[in-house]
């Protein structure tokens, strides 16, 4: 992989800056996400619980300790349920509107959120200690501009035993067939242009990257959509488009 020495794509930051407004419209440009944010939550609450085991974990806030970073966070989709569930939530992007847009929604939620016009890389450079017990990183490494100085910069991150879950598409026909043509040309789910599919990564080259960096993979999980029913569910045997990856530091 070529280095950039900076993960920011200008044209990334660019197109999702244009519709930046959109962030919170259950029937917008980012309606996939909303879609697809019940079961996220789900699984990332439900990992959090299995790896760091809280004695008595409250109900409403079972998330109560957990210093976690969301990377990539645009307009908080994921943010904002993981600070209601307790956790104390620092979130990043690269995306200036796309913050602004956070702040904003979080401040009428009554949402105490450490947001950051930041990346991992300057993030990481500023705080040559941990910080995080969870790092987070869904639907967004298939943006950056430099992978390999991405995962650095989150290992880099992660407290020793955190927890890091990313979120992604895999790299096969299915996948430019359902997200690019399907989802973008056809249904017009998601703007055209918002994927490059040569950006997408095979599940091997994901595990190669964080193992790279001393962490160990503890699960891979397949998401799949139900266009019928509109919902998601989960698949360990079909990795063929979404798939989300746990590892530990």
């Amino acid at each position: 992989m070529e280095a950039k020495n900076t993960t920011i794509d200008n044209e990334e930051i660019a197109h999702f800056s244009r519709i930046a407004d959109e962030w919170w419209s259950e029937t917008g440009k980012f309606a996939p996400l909303h879609r697809m944010n019940p079961l996220r939550i789900e699984y990332i609450r439900d990992k959090i619980l299995k790896h760091f085991q809280p004695p008595t974990p409250k109900p409403q806030t079972p998330l109560t300790g957990i210093s976690l970073l969301d990377i990539g966070c645009g307009g908080g989709l994921i943010s904002e349920p993981m600070a209601r569930l307790g956790a104390s939530v620092t979130a990043i992007d690269a995306g200036e509107k796309n913050i602004n847009v956070a702040k904003l929604h979080a401040q009428k939620s009554w949402l105490d959120i450490d947001y950051r016009c930041e990346s991992a890389e300057e993030l990481s450079a500023n705080n040559p200690q941990p910080l995080f017990d969870v790092i987070l990183a869904l639907e967004i490494i298939e943006h950056v501009a430099d992978l390999e100085l991405f995962i650095k910069a989150a290992t880099a991150l992660l407290k020793p035993n955190g927890l890091i879950i990313l979120s992604t598409l895999n790299r096969t026909p299915k996948s430019y067939a359902l997200a690019i043509i399907g989802a973008e040309y056809i249904l017009r789910w998601l703007p055209i242009g918002t994927h490059t599919w040569k950006k997408f990564l095979r599940p091997s080259e994901l595990v190669n990257l964080l193992e790279n960096n001393n962490l160990d993979i503890r699960e891979i999980m397949g998401m799949i959509f139900n266009p019928i029913t509109k919902k998601w569910k989960l698949d360990a045997r079909d990795l063929a488009v979404n798939y989300i990856v746990v590892a530990t530091k």
